[in-house]
C-alpha cells in the first residue's frame, strides 16, 4: 500500500514515525516543505527534510524534536566568539550534513537527490521528497512588516502576530516529476499534523500542486495539528486566530474547505473535539475522533494505524460510490 504523506515540522515526524513502524516504510513516501530553508554561515540549510530525516533515522533529539540527539556546540560557541549571529543553533554533528548538502547543491545535484543521498547514508527506509527543486521562501508580514520565516519563528520566537503569508518564488517553482508522480500512484494520501499555513501551505502553494492532489484516485486525509483549541507545537492556533479564522479542529476544516475545496476526504481530530465532528462532515470532510496526542512511539504507531484505516475506509467509500455511478 503505497502511501504519500506532506508534511513539515516536528509534529509531522511523529506521525511518520508511527507510519513507518506500522507499515513497510519502503511504501512510504514523504513529501516535505522547503520554504523554511535558509542559507546560514554559507551553508544551505533545510530544517523540515533534516527533521524528518533525523527522525525516521532515529537520531533525532527527544527533547526538542529538532536536531540531533547527544549533540555538541563546539562550532557554535567557536561562531559566537567570531561575533556571526547565533540565534540559529547548528550543532557540530548537524554541520556534517549541510556541509555535505552545500558541497554537492554547489556541484550540480538537485535537492530531491542529495535528499535522498542523506536519508540513504543515515539508513531511512522512506522516500523523502523535497516539495521542489526550485527555491521558494515563506515571509510573515507581522504588525512590524515583513519578516523572513526563520527570522520570525526563531529569531523572535513567533511572538509578533502573523497577518498574511507569502511565498516568495512560488510562482517561478513546480512540484517535481518525482513528487507528481508519487501523489498519482499514491493508495492514500496523507497531510500530517503540521501548520497549515506556513508547512503544508507552502507544499500547497505551487502550481500544479493542488490539483494534482484533487485529481488523485487517492483520498486525502489530514490529521488536526490543534487539540482542544490549542497548537501541540508552534504557533498554529494563534494563526488560525489572526489570518481569520478560529483555532479548532472545525477552524482546521473550515482553512482546508475554504481555500481548497474538495482537497480533504477525511479529517483525524482529537476526541476532545469530537462534538466538532458534525460541523466538520457538513462541510463535506468525514472526521474521525481518536486519541491524536502522540506521547510516546506506542501512541504513534497506533494513531499511524487508525489514520490507514480510515483512509482504506475512505477509499472502499470511493470505489463502491464509482461503482454506482458506472451502473447508472
Amino acid at each position: 500500500m503505497a502511501i504519500v504523506a506532506l508534511a513539515g515540522g516536528i509534529g509531522a515526524s511523529k506521525l511518520l514515525l508511527g507510519l513507518s513502524r506500522a507499515m513497510d516504510p519502503r511504501e512510504l513516501t514523504v513529501i516535505v516543505n522547503t520554504g523554511d530553508d535558509l542559507e546560514l554561515h554559507g551553508l544551505e540549510v533545510s530544517p523540515d527534510v533534516d527533521t524528518v530525516v533525523y527522525t525516521l533515522a532515529g537520531l533525532a533529539n527527544p527533547e526538542t524534536g529538532w536536531g540531533l540527539r547527544d549533540e555538541t556546540w563546539s562550532a557554535h560557541e567557536m561562531l559566537g566568539r567570531y561575533g556571526a549571529p547565533t540565534w540559529f543553533r547548528l550543532g557540530d554533528r548537524d554541520l556534517a550534513t549541510h556541509l555535505v548538502r552545500t558541497s554537492r547543491l554547489r556541484g550540480g545535484a538537485t535537492p530531491t537527490d542529495v535528499t535522498g543521498e542523506l536519508a540513504q547514508a543515515l539508513g531511512v527506509r522512506a522516500r523523502i521528497l523535497p516539495m521542489s527543486d526550485r527555491p521558494v521562501r515563506t515571509r510573515v508580514r507581522t504588525p512590524g512588516g515583513w519578516l523572513d520565516f526563520q527570522e520570525w519563528f526563531v529569531a523572535r520566537a513567533h511572538a509578533d502576530d502573523a497577518l498574511e503569508i507569502r511565498f516568495d518564488g512560488a510562482e517561478d517553482a513546480r512540484p517535481t516529476e518525482r513528487v507528481l508522480s508519487a501523489v498519482s500512484s499514491a493508495d492514500a494520501l496523507m497531510i500530517a499534523p503540521s501548520n497549515p499555513f506556513v508547512s503544508i501551505g507552502t507544499i500547497l502553494a505551487l502550481p500544479g500542486m493542488v490539483a494534482a492532489l484533487t485529481g488523485a484516485a487517492a483520498p486525502v486525509v489530514a490529521v488536526s495539528p490543534i487539540v482542544a483549541g490549542v497548537a501541540l507545537k508552534g504557533p498554529a492556533d494563534r494563526m488560525l486566530e489572526t489570518l481569520g479564522g478560529e483555532s479548532s479542529a472545525l477552524g482546521v476544516a473550515r482553512h482546508y474547505a475554504g481555500r481548497y475545496p474538495g482537497l480533504l476526504d477525511g479529517l483525524v481530530v482529537d476526541r476532545a473535539d469530537e462534538a466538532q465532528a458534525t460541523s466538520i462532515e457538513a462541510l463535506g470532510i468525514r472526521a474521525l475522533a481518536t486519541s491524536a496526542v502522540m506521547r510516546d512511539d506506542a501512541d504513534r504507531a497506533r494513531l499511524a494505524g487508525e489514520v490507514l484505516a480510515f483512509a482504506a475506509e475512505l477509499q472502499t467509500g470511493r470505489n463502491a460510490s464509482l461503482g454506482t455511478r458506472q451502473e447508472v
